[in-house]
Parts: C-alpha cells; structure tokens; sequence
C-alpha cells in the first residue's frame, strides 16, 4: 500500500523538475522566462485549488477512482504538454500542464494520504511520510531523465514519452490503493492492545471538512504550512545567488550544493514524520520553527561554507518534514472521517506560499540590494509560527484535559 502510494506521488512530483525544461523550452520556442514559468505557477494554483474542491470527492470515491482520474490527468497534461510544444502555443502549454496536470498534481497528492493514515493507526507518522517522500525525492528521478530525453528526441516528444511513462505508473499504483476495513489494527499492534501493552490514543475530534473549518485549530495548521512554505520556497529560489553573495562561491559549487538540497528535502519527509509519531505532532512543529528562526538568522553571517551547507540542508529537511507530518496532525485533531477533504483545504497554504514566498524575496531584494536581508524577514516569519504552533499545543492540551 505505502509503495503504491509513492508510486503515485513519484511521478506528481516531477513538477519540481519544472527547471530542467525551461532553458530548452525558451531556446526552442524563443519565449521569455516569464512566459515559461507562468505554466508552473499555474500548476502549483491548480494543485491547491484542486486539492480543495476534489477532497470530498475523493473521500466519497474511495483512492483507486481518484488516482486513477490523477493519473489521468496528469498523464494526459503532460503529454498535452507535447502537442503544446509542437503546436507552439503558450495557451496550451498553460492548460495542458498548469490547470489540467495541476489538477491531476492536487487529487494525486492527497489520493494515497488519507488512506495510509488509516492502514497504519500506530504509525501516522510514518505512513504520510513514506508517501511525500516520493514527491521530495522525484525530482532527483526526473531532472536527470528529463535532460536525457531532451537531448535525444527534443522538447516535445519528452513530454509525450513522459506523459505516457507517468500514466503508466500511476495507474497500476491505483489499482492497488483501497481503504481498510473500519476500525483496521495491524496484526502486531492488535495484540499489544489487546494484552494492555499499547493502548489507542483517541483522536481530538471526528470532524467532517465543514466543521474543521469553523476551529481556530484548523487556521493555526494553515497558517503553519503557509509560513514553512513560504520561507522554504524562497530559500529554494534564492540558495544558488546565495551561496554566491555570501560565501562568493562559484556558480558550479552553488548548483552542486542546490542539488544536494533536493535528497535532504526527501530524506526529511520521512525522518521528521517519523520522529513525529514518538515526540507527537505539535512537540516536532515547535522544533522545526524554533531551530529554524534561528538558523534563517545565522545564515547570513555564517562564512564557512561546510556550517552555511549543513544549516542550509536542515532547514531543507524541515521543510519536507513539515509537508510530510502535516496529514498526520490532521488525522490526529480532526479525525481521519473526512481527512482527505480537510487535508485538500490544508494544501491551499502551499498554492498561497508559492505567489507569496517569491514576491517578498523579489520586493526586499529591490528595496535593500540584498539576499541575506530577506532571511532576516523569514526569522521574523518563523517567530509567528512558533507562537501559533505553541498555542496549538496548549489548545490541544486544553481540550484533552476537558474531555478526560
């Protein structure tokens, strides 16, 4: 179930290998970056739109018809991608790839989630993050597939070949995603309950998404994705000038170090998600916004590239961890009744933080000449999200007491 679940979120994930096309793409059709780039930020729009409207759906129908529509979506919006390339259009490349392939990103990202929090009730954690690590790691997958292809069969028949590939791929995983029965307790943990070894922790709440939405809990995990985002895509966005500005490294080194970055982002997922199933959710958000307020601090007066690199993959790590434990959390306060949907609307913070985190960058950079300032920004950025994800924990701990 968890391999189906990454086989699904490896190839979704190929939209962090976005980069890889835009150079050929620019070269072959003569466009701007602007107009290159519009395509993957109306992905990412769809995704979280799609994500939002398709949750309930996707609890309704069960995660083999909802992947299997992602697959779908995703594979046909890519290989449209091709026929936008060979029909020179910028119009299609914008609905094939951004709203038709964003909308099969958003139903294939939340797809698998919902139902591995049900198959492992002892390892939410875990679960979540074995799935969105494919999502971290695929870029490592597809960028160098991506540059092969390109340089073999061209632009546009590297999006039908892929498109084809992913669909592939996403569909046999389908096929094999289904819910567990009601009240599923993997064998061993059934024992251990049983025999009063283990005992099940009651989830806060069983909320549907219309009444998760009225909780100020439910604004406090938007808020903490929003924030982990917004500061992680601009650290994304900015490492290579960075690592240049700062340490006055080479362009090489900088691109060899913002490779690295993506195994971290990865490997984060599953560490951090996890570790969140022995320190509880709420108790790892607070270390991920406290350490990194001051890592985001320290980065620009930091001049030893080893220390810059290994603050810089922590707060890496951190933001994969925080889109892998955030499934978990939900299942934990709202129930897993309709966790899909709940979830969907979560990932509209995510849609938010890629137009947000870009345009601060942009706008400190313009007002002050430089990238280190903006980190100062972001310090300030996790501060807030420290305060909101300690207030979620007294919140949680208020609760529980009452109902004890």
């Amino acid at each position: 179930m968890a391999l189906a679940a990454v086989g699904v979120h490896i190839c979704i994930g190929s939209v962090y290998a976005w980069s890889v096309y835009v150079n050929p793409i620019k070269d072959l059709m003569g466009w701007t970056l602007t107009d290159v780039t519009i395509a993957f930020s109306v992905a990412i729009f769809s995704l979280g739109l799609s994500a939002a409207l398709m949750g309930k759906f996707v609890e309704k129908n069960g995660p083999k018809v909802s992947a299997i529509i992602a697959a779908t979506l995703f594979g046909l919006g890519t290989a449209g991608s091709g026929l936008a390339i060979f029909m020179e259009s910028k119009m299609m490349l914008y609905f094939f790839y951004g709203v038709m392939g964003g909308a099969g990103l958003g139903i294939g990202y939340i797809s698998p989630v919902s139902t591995l929090v049900k198959w492992f009730p002892d390892k939410r954690g875990l679960a979540t993050g074995l799935a969105i690590m494919g999502f971290g790691f695929a870029s490592a997958v597809w960028g160098p597939t991506i540059k092969i292809l390109i340089g073999e069969i061209g632009v546009g028949s590297t999006f039908v070949v892929l498109g084809i590939t992913y669909f592939i791929i996403m569909f046999a995983s389908a096929m094999y995603l289904e819910k567990p029965e009601e009240g599923y307790m993997p064998e061993g943990f059934k024992k251990k309950v049983e025999s009063g070894e283990k005992k099940i922790k009651p989830d806060l709440a069983m909320l549907g998404v219309g009444e998760a939405v009225r909780t100020p809990r439910f604004y406090g995990l938007w808020l903490m994705l929003f924030i982990n985002v917004t500061c992680g895509i601009a650290i994304i966005g900015v490492a290579s000038p960075l690592l240049q500005e700062v340490l006055g490294v080479s362009a090489l080194v900088a691109a060899a170090a913002v490779g690295l970055m993506g195994i971290f982002n990865g490997a984060g997922r599953i560490f951090w998600a996890s570790l969140s199933d022995y320190l509880t959710r709420p108790v790892v958000y607070i270390i991920f916004f406290a350490t990194q307020a001051v890592a985001f601090y320290m980065l620009p007066s930091i001049t030893e590239i080893l220390l810059f690199q290994v603050i810089l993959y922590f707060i890496m790590s951190c933001y994969g961890g925080g889109f892998a434990s955030i499934p978990a959390y939900i299942g934990d306060i709202f129930g897993t009744k309709e966790l899909g949907a709940i979830h969907g609307w979560i990932l509209t913070a995510w849609a938010a933080a890629g137009l947000v985190g870009p345009l601060i960058i942009a706008m400190v950079k313009d007002a002050t000449g430089s990238y280190s300032e903006t980190l100062y920004v972001f310090s300030g950025f996790f501060g807030i999200a420290l305060l909101i994800s300690i207030a979620m924990l007294i919140n949680i701990k208020s609760i529980r007491k009452q109902q004890a």
